[in-house]
């Protein structure tokens, strides 16, 4: 009996031993994780055994792989996919095995930005999030959609771990899941009839040098932010507004995880330093896709909305609007996604994150996987002339033209020789002509449309897609 006894201990030593030398995989390397498609997808850990070869064998091919582990036993490589399938499993093995299952090959993309993006579909208090309870009560383990979610964490050096896992499309994993991210996932799965992942690292109340790393913001903005900080032992109060702190806690641990292209929603934190912002966003942009070794990664990014901003009649978000426009004019392989027409007077996080994410999704079927036969983008500015008191306003539109036809439509603002904006109204005319009049300004000489911190936009192409904000008087 006793024997029995020293045998039975002997033999659960050796286990605890052979667990504790299993290689290990970064927390978001996962069951139920999805892979880009047809891709070098990169892929790393370590093993408590240095210098040995760890072997990873992926069950969608006979091929097994074979990465050599440094002193520190930290090893990477990559792996070639196929097309989009599953569910398949990952072997790794350096002597012992770890293995994740459920594994599918679709596309995945990378979901950032602050409070607009990590809006959940369960909503903020009072702040709900509009379609979430049929999207919430639909959801299915069977639909080929999942997500993770990057842990929050500031840091002052680049971390080389963060906490999330992968989760299956259930009603509960929806629920705690980004609206806008989940919005785009559902219409990109729709459409494209493969698995979309949605790997989303976001942060309410956030500026966009906080997602920058050290070395952009030294290399572009050196003189504009004080990094001493970063050099200390502790982190300052506020610490996820401090540049590069969410970089080093949510952004580095990632890298070079393998996704199609990334979404962005951020902004609001930035909104009274718009001639820096149309600076950093392309840098952003740049450092994204230089990082993760995907030089032309897609880019679609979301126009904040209008807000009463403190004070509704300011003109702080129409320069801002400016700003997230000229990313568009320095940034190849991008585009914005319009909201002009549903923010909300009262809140900063207006309900309708569907049409959100749904814009960003018509714009990566478009531009990213060839879908033909709608216009995506918005409507832009072309030029205003002047005559018989009114302004003729020609807009950059697609094939199908401006819409609604025959509707007065509101947001537009004329001035005269005084430089004094007074409300007026646009009419369609034509395919990419806008009339606009007041009655208070009888010789305009300058027209803008939805300038203001609060306005509601009216003017859309036929596919429903609004126009962007714009001022002839630049």
């Amino acid at each position: 009996m006793v024997k029995k006894n020293i045998a039975a201990v002997a033999a659960l030593l050796l286990a605890g031993l052979t667990l504790q030398a299993k290689v290990s995989l970064p927390s978001f390397f996962s069951d139920n994780m999805v892979l880009q498609q047809q891709s070098e997808v990169a892929v790393w850990g370590t093993t408590d055994k240095g210098a040995v070869k760890v072997k990873v064998s992926p069950s969608w091919t006979r091929r097994k792989y074979t990465a050599t582990a440094g002193e520190d036993g930290r090893w990477f490589l990559r792996i070639p996919t196929h097309a989009a399938g599953g569910p398949f499993s990952i072997t790794f093995s350096d002597g012992d095995k770890t293995v994740i299952r459920n594994v599918l090959l679709g596309e995945v993309w990378f979901c950032s930005g602050q409070s607009n993006m990590e809006m959940t579909m369960t909503g903020f208090n009072s702040q709900p999030v509009a379609g979430a309870a049929d999207a919430i009560v639909s959801a299915k383990a069977s639909t080929p959609i999942r997500m993770c979610t990057i842990e929050k964490k500031a840091s002052l050096k680049p971390l080389d771990s963060a906490k999330g896992s992968w989760m299956e499309n259930t009603p509960e994993a929806v629920a705690g899941t980004s609206a806008v991210a989940y919005f785009f996932a559902m219409r990109l799965q729709s459409a494209l009839n493969v698995p979309v992942g949605i790997l989303i690292s976001d942060w309410g109340g956030t500026p966009i040098e906080a997602w920058m790393s050290r070395e952009t913001i030294e290399g572009g903005f050196g003189g504009e932010f004080d990094l001493s900080f970063l050099d200390g032992d502790t982190l300052p109060e506020r610490a996820k507004r401090r540049p590069c702190t969410l970089f080093n806690g949510q952004i580095a641990p990632l890298i070079p995880f393998t996704f199609k292209g990334m979404l962005w929603y951020q902004g609001e934190n930035n909104r009274t330093q718009p001639e820096l912002y149309s600076r950093l966003q392309p840098a952003y942009v740049q450092m994204m896709r230089s990082l993760f070794q995907n030089p032309e990664a897609p880019f679609y990014y979301v126009q904040i909305a209008p807000y009463k901003y403190g004070n509704p009649e300011h003109e702080t978000i129409g320069f801002f609007y400016e700003a997230q426009e000229k990313t568009m004019t320095l940034v190849p392989n991008c585009g914005m996604a319009a909201t002009v027409d549903i923010g909300e007077f009262g809140t900063i996080h207006p309900c309708r994150k569907k049409e959100v994410g749904d814009r960003l999704a018509l714009l990566a079927l478009t531009k990213t996987y060839g879908v033909k036969g709608i216009d995506a983008d918005s409507p832009s500015f072309k030029e205003a002339v002047f005559e018989d008191g009114k302004a003729i306003v020609t807009m950059n539109v697609g094939k199908t033209g401006l819409s609604p036809m025959g509707r007065d439509l509101t947001g537009f603002e004329l001035a005269g020789e005084d430089g004094v904006y007074y409300p007026a109204t646009g009419i369609v005319k034509d395919k990419i002509k806008v009339e606009v009049s007041s009655p208070e300004v009888p010789a305009p000489v300058a027209v803008r449309y939805c300038f203001r911190n609060w306005s509601q936009g009216t003017l859309y192409n036929c596919f429903g897609i609004p126009a962007l904000p714009f001022r002839s008087d630049k």
